[in-house]
């Protein structure tokens, strides 16, 4: 019965043993195994069974992106003014062996570089350079520490710097600059603006002058259409009315010579048919007769024979 017991508490402990070395990794992390003192292997996320009191579990490694805050170190310029800078490291361990044996503490190991390198860089420039390089500034640092800690296992990802913080006589001074600056923009800007007015009012004025002239030339052009329709019409009127003088000559001398074909050389004849044709050229108060001197003469005795005529029929 005694070993019945004694079996079963071994059985008991052996079953402990057993459990407590089912090693459970979960995502995002690896362990770095040690057997009998030395590296053996590393445990990937998922289970393990490890043999007890051999295999021995040397440290838990986050795979995962971390992120180290560095305090705010004060550091000289090229041009000898004293600044405050604080920096971001992203970083991630790719063999996490080298992590834990390259190098006690890799996470000291990352600021001590960052703070000596950014040390050299910043004393290589001034003031100004520092301010407006930022980007050229980490860019350096992602360099020089990626290559430091290549060692240790460790890729460094992204290396920012948060703030710089100048002296406080250095940041009055850069305020009032700023200040300055501002106000030369607004006096440019306010310039510009009335420049700008300016111009907008002379292009303004010169549209009106110009569409003034337009309508002017407009006014002019319709003024002579007009005048050229008038001359025109006057025109046509003065050939109508020759016209019509020359119709009616020729219907005169029409009559003249049936006149003279019917009754001969008769120069009563002819006489009357004169008259005749003249009181039809004035019935058209178109036309215009010219009586020659030397005929007004002629007319009594034509009125007369004219008359002697009728009181003969």
């Amino acid at each position: 019965m005694a070993g019945i017991v004694i079996f079963s508490v071994i059985a008991l402990i052996a079953l402990i043993v057993l459990i407590a070395n089912i090693k459970i990794v979960n995502t995002g992390y690896v362990f770095v195994v040690e057997r009998l003192g030395q590296f053996h292997r590393i445990l990937e996320p998922g289970w393990h069974v490890t043999i007890p009191f051999i295999d021995f579990v040397r440290k838990k490694i986050s795979t995962k992106q971390q992120i180290i805050d560095i305090e705010p170190q004060n550091v000289i310029t090229k041009d000898n003014v004293k600044i405050s800078i604080d920096n971001v490291i992203f970083y991630k361990i790719m063999n996490p062996k080298d992590a834990v044996y390259n190098i006690e503490r890799f996470t000291d190991g990352i600021i001590y570089s960052t703070i000596t390198n950014m040390r050299n860089i910043v004393g290589d420039m001034t003031l100004d350079e520092v301010l407006s390089g930022r980007d050229r500034i980490n860019t350096r640092l992602l360099e020089i520490i990626d290559e430091v800690t290549d060692a240790y296992g460790i890729k460094i990802l992204s290396v920012e710097i948060k703030n710089i913080i100048p002296p406080l006589e250095i940041q009055q001074a850069m305020e009032k600059q700023m200040k300055a600056e501002r106000d030369k923009r607004a006096a440019i800007l306010q310039a510009e603006g009335a420049k700008q007015s300016e111009i907008a009012r002379a292009e303004g004025e010169k549209q009106a002058v110009i569409l003034q002239a337009e309508a002017e030339k407009e006014s002019n052009i319709r003024r002579a259409e007009g005048l050229r329709e008038s001359q025109l019409l006057e025109a046509e009127g003065k050939a109508r009315a020759i016209e019509k003088v020359a119709e009616a000559q020729a219907k005169a001398i029409g009559m003249v010579n049936e006149a003279i074909i019917k009754s001969g050389t008769n120069e009563t004849v002819i006489a009357l048919k004169q008259i005749e044709a003249l009181t039809e050229m004035a019935k058209n108060p178109a036309n215009k007769l010219v009586i020659p001197s030397e005929a007004i003469s002629s007319l009594g005795n034509i009125a007369a024979i004219a008359e002697t005529i009728k009181m003969s029929k």
